[in-house]
């Protein structure tokens, strides 16, 4: 039975929904073996996000080994990125067709010894280092694209919503613990090949669980199933038993379609301005604090074989830190504002990347005076980066219709990556070398030329922000087009 026109409501403000006993009978609660299973993919993804900033997390020690210019230290995590955009389109159309299990258990094993394979490059080898961050790329891209789509099909309603958002909070968990682990394992074995002999033995057992405990399946279909978002939002008028679904419709057709609908295309370019910012950041910020605490002779210039890490170690918790309360925040403070606009998911986006813009502008202003503030204003700006993550994805899941949503999240990743983080680390690295390049080298431009290359995150972010506030123009409309 369809419900009445005013019980159909978006986000956290579901609450009841009168349904039929076919309806009924297809919302019985979770088995335990489906959280088992979601435990196994968010494992993943914490691995999954632990390699992305390995090569960030002792990015000095790095530089120092291979003799790398900070435009081709960059390099590494943008060859990273476009391998990983590149796949994320192939990943997505093969996830919506054939056997996902194989495909994660395929992607685990790539990634992880590729990652293994770095640990035992020489100096003479850079463009080795190079090729295995490419192949890294490759192998994550199956995970992010597939895995986010079988959590989402174990769960309905309110459970939806809340493994969503474990499973999205493992992203900067694991950013965070990437940091951790590279600049903790350099700074105890004296070596920093070391940082990546360890998450490719967490892969392994990765793998084993996902063989053991992920089941073959086909992606559920049924009433009210796939048709809410993370918060729980209905997108798609009940199915009697036995209907079959709409004929199978081709890549191109999907992509037209998703080309047509406003909310995803600026939704994704406010995502693509966010991706600019946190792959900047994430990428430089260690070593841009180095150079801070150089500058006010507060450490000595790099000289020994291994550098110093605290930085990396203390930006990798506010990474988790900042991470788990901003994605907390960002689903609650959703969960609430719903109830009273409708327009609430773009505006709240909108405002936290207006907001960090400013704060991490502030952070590069008091840098050279005062270290403390520009943590601060550090973990201030990303806190409000994070406050979108799972925002943006529910902003997909209502206004895309189920068939189309891997394809759409691996168009979202694809865009986002290639005009976002895959340019950004490199980009702002040949701008800070061709900054040194024009001034004689010292220690003072050595900063000098980061901070300003910086500046471009922060004009970005307030680009992000006027996405995210176009988007509140057609949420309203192409929700209802889901819905239909």
């Amino acid at each position: 039975l369809q419900p009445p026109p005013e019980e159909l409501s978006y986000g956290a403000t579901v609450t009841h929904v009168r349904q039929g006993a076919a309806v009924s009978a297809s919302r019985k609660g979770p088995a335990k073996r489906d959280y088992l299973v979601a435990a196994v993919l968010c494992y993943g993804n914490l691995i999954n996000f632990m390699d992305w900033f390995i090569i960030p997390g002792i990015l000095l020690d790095v530089q120092k080994y291979f003799e790398l210019s900070d435009g081709n230290a960059g390099l590494l995590q943008t060859v990273f990125i476009l391998c990983y955009m590149l796949a994320a389109p192939i990943f997505g159309y093969l996830g919506d067709r054939y056997d996902r299990k194989i495909i994660l258990g395929a992607g685990i094993f790539f990634w992880s010894a590729a990652t293994l394979g770095s640990s035992f490059l020489t100096e003479l080898y850079c463009w080795i280092l190079f090729l295995s961050r490419g192949l890294v790329g490759i192998g994550t891209a199956s995970y992010s694209t597939i895995a986010p789509t079988m959590v989402a099909d174990l769960f309905e309603e309110g459970k939806r919503t809340t493994m969503l958002s474990i499973f999205y909070i493992f992203i900067p968990v694991g950013s965070g613990l990437g940091y951790v682990l590279a600049a903790g394992m350099a700074e105890l074995t004296g070596d920093w090949h070391w940082a990546f002999r360890v998450t490719p033995c967490m892969g392994a057992l990765a793998l084993v669980l996902v063989l053991l405990v992920v089941p073959r399946r086909p992606q559920r279909r049924t009433a009210f199933h796939r048709a809410l978002s993370i918060s729980g939002t209905i997108r798609v008028k009940a199915e009697k038993p036995g209907v079959q679904r709409a004929a199978k419709t081709t890549w191109c057709q999907d992509v037209l379609s998703l080309a047509k609908n406003w909310s995803f295309v600026w939704s994704s370019l406010g995502l693509t301005a966010m991706a600019f910012v946190t792959g900047a950041l994430g990428m430089w910020v260690p070593l841009f604090l180095y150079r801070a605490e150089v500058v006010q002779g507060l450490v000595p210039p790099c000289l020994q074989e291994t550098c110093d890490s605290s930085n990396s170690l203390i930006f990798g918790g506010i990474t988790i830190g900042t991470g788990i309360l901003g994605v907390i925040t960002g689903a609650e403070a959703a969960r609430r504002l719903r109830k009273i606009n409708n327009k609430a998911d773009p505006l709240i986006c909108a405002t936290s990347m207006f907001v960090s813009a400013l704060c991490l502008y502030i952070a590069l202003m008091v840098a050279q005076t005062n270290i403390i503030s520009t943590f601060v204003f550090i973990a201030l700006g990303e806190l409000f980066l994070s406050v979108n993550w799972a925002v943006v994805t529910d902003i997909l899941l209502y206004v895309v219709t189920p068939r189309r949503q891997s394809t759409a999240i691996a168009l979202q990743i694809l865009v986002s990556h290639l005009l976002g983080d895959a340019g950004s680390p490199y980009l702002i690295g040949t701008i800070s070398s061709a900054i040194q390049a024009k001034h004689p080298h010292s220690v003072q431009w050595s900063f000098w030329s980061m901070q300003y290359s910086f500046i471009l995150c922060a004009f970005l972010g307030v680009c992000g922000g006027g996405f995210f506030f176009l988007t509140s123009f057609y949420i309203e409309e192409d929700r209802k087009e889901a819905e239909r």
